[in-house]
């Protein structure tokens, strides 16, 4: 049910959402016949420039997490905060389904997360800091 609330959601906090269900329908040579992906091709191909997927018949998402500071390392995944818009889109499509003041109390405090995230965030280019190892 949850993975539901994000069909036809294209992109979460910036990245682009890759449904695997449409990856094995649009390339069906990178499949092999027990339906597993030439890993090969997916990690060259795919994971490099993508770093959300939903896999419908699964009811799975799952992310890549930025590993290292980004001017260090580059872009290679996306921020927690990515996780928690993730979050808010689920429990936003399971309120309009259900609604509950749990889920808007929920709701509020993942809000108040990302705002304190990106609090954090402009302190650390206020001290030039930000993308860097450096406390």
């Amino acid at each position: 049910m949850a993975l539901e609330t994000l069909k036809g959601l294209e992109e979460i906090g910036g990245y682009d959402i890759v449904v695997m269900d449409e990856l094995r329908e649009k390339y069906p040579e990178k499949f092999n016949p027990d339906g597993s992906m030439q890993w090969e091709w997916f990690e060259g191909e795919i994971r490099p420039n993508n770093f959300i997927y939903i896999r419908n018949d699964k009811n799975s998402l799952s992310f890549t997490l930025q590993k290292g500071p980004i001017k260090e390392h580059g872009v290679n995944g996306c921020q927690v905060d990515t996780l928690i818009h993730a979050a808010i889109q689920i429990i936003e499509g399971l309120d309009n389904k259900f609604t509950s003041v749990h889920n808007k109390d929920a709701k509020s405090h993942l809000h108040q997360a990302l705002y304190h995230l990106e609090k954090r965030r402009l302190d650390r280019e206020a001290r030039g800091v930000e993308g860097t190892s450096q406390t």
